[in-house]
């Protein structure tokens, strides 16, 4: 009896062990295999393991935190949004980008000749390649030449500069010296506060004809430092070529800007640029659902997208692989398989970016930058991405 008694003991125990086991491997399992960040439409369920459950009451358009437990035992806490099922209007058309920087960029620097020897006005003031001139004693600077005008009439007299590095103020003293040649009075800096180019459209939001566009955000091209947007507009453009993509040397989209600005641009952002059109440039019942970074998965996807003919059309893609969840922009990598658009283009050339990519009738997100040893493959930014960009004006 007592035999008995020990062997039933030793069966409840190795049930009992049998089912921490396979509990402790579950969590261990949701644990790695669930995000830190989940995000769902209401009405839909997230996408979860089918032993995991997400103990929430957020309702729609809401951040909040939520709880994942695994047969009723809470595991960890996630950031979690819930949307509305957006609809979009896909872009893929090229669009002209006119950007005006909120200050001047010190883009490089140099020594002044003299009569008394060689001088660096600027970097003796502790002045930096990339850093942002924001005022010149205490004048607001906008301009290349509202900073010319005021360094020309210092008069060799100590000038009192602000500026920014990474996001930080600063304030410092220069003192510009006479330079012989020109017979003006220089601080060895050079700057620069505008610039203009061609990128493709991402999406158009019908209800208000706000867009989305490049993926990425413009940058100088001397120093890669995002440029600081203080006004900015957008127009047409008229395509006149395409330079293919090779391995090591990029291609480009060759075009310029044809009319009048067809709208403004409101936001510079590492997922992108943003603004809203005057007139909705394509028709509103083309809009599609949004797919949010969960939904997408490595597979067969479409870019649509202008070449050289000016005429938007779809091409074949396959998304490789997802890379990074959490990363601003480069969420995923995509390569062409296109026949078609690798004749035409080589496949991903400059002027592409901000192309949308669509799987399974939505657009899930943006063509962003090309592998320069592969014009085949480039990465991919989530749609989703994109837009709380352009809802919270993420720099």
């Amino acid at each position: 009896m007592n035999k008995i008694k020990f062997k039933a003991g030793r069966a409840l125990f190795g049930v009992f062990f049998a089912l921490l086991a396979c509990f402790t491997a579950s969590a261990g399992y949701a644990d790695n295999a669930i995000d830190d960040s989940i995000s769902y439409f209401s009405g839909e369920n997230a996408d979860l393991p089918s032993f995991a459950q997400l103990k929430t009451n957020a309702y729609a358009n809401e951040k909040t935190n939520a709880t994942v437990s695994v047969f009723g035992v809470d595991i960890k806490t996630v950031s979690l949004s819930v949307h509305d099922r957006l609809h979009v209007i896909p872009g893929g058309v090229p669009f002209g980008i006119k950007l005006s920087t909120n200050g001047v960029i010190v883009v490089g620097v140099s020594e002044v000749v003299t009569e008394n020897g060689t001088f660096t006005p600027g970097t003796d003031g502790g002045i930096k390649i990339k850093d942002i001139i924001t005022s010149v004693n205490g004048k607001a600077i906008y301009t290349n030449d509202e900073f010319i005008k005021q360094i020309e009439a210092c008069n060799g007299k100590p000038i009192s500069i602000e500026y920014t590095r990474n996001g930080q103020s600063f304030k410092t003293k220069i003192t510009p010296v006479y330079e012989k040649i020109e017979g003006k009075y220089k601080a060895g800096l050079w700057v620069k506060d505008s610039t203009a180019g061609i990128g493709t459209l991402t999406y158009i939001d019908p209800q208000n004809n706000s867009f989305g566009g490049l993926g990425h955000g413009v940058c100088d091209t001397d120093t890669g430092l995002l440029m600081p947007l203080r006004k900015g507009s957008v127009c047409n453009v008229t395509l006149s070529g395409v330079t293919k993509g090779k391995s090591g040397a990029p291609g480009e989209l060759r075009g310029y800007f044809s009319g009048s600005d067809t709208g403004v641009l409101r936001e510079n952002t590492v997922c992108g640029v943003f603004g809203s059109f005057t007139d909705c440039p394509i028709s509103k019942e083309q809009a599609i659902p949004i797919a949010l970074k969960d939904e997408l998965s490595a597979g067969k996807a479409q870019i649509m997208c202008t070449t050289g003919n000016n005429k938007r059309d779809m091409y074949d893609i396959e998304i490789v692989r997802i890379i990074d969840r959490s990363s601003e922009n480069k969420n995923f990598i995509i390569k062409v398989t296109d026949e078609k658009l690798i004749d035409e283009t080589g496949g991903i050339v400059q002027g592409m970016s901000g192309s949308p990519i669509l799987q399974n009738g939505r657009i899930v997100g943006a063509v962003t930058h090309v592998l320069i040893n592969d014009p085949t493959k480039g990465y991919g930014i989530f749609i989703e991405n994109m837009l709380e960009a352009a809802e919270n004006g993420v720099n």
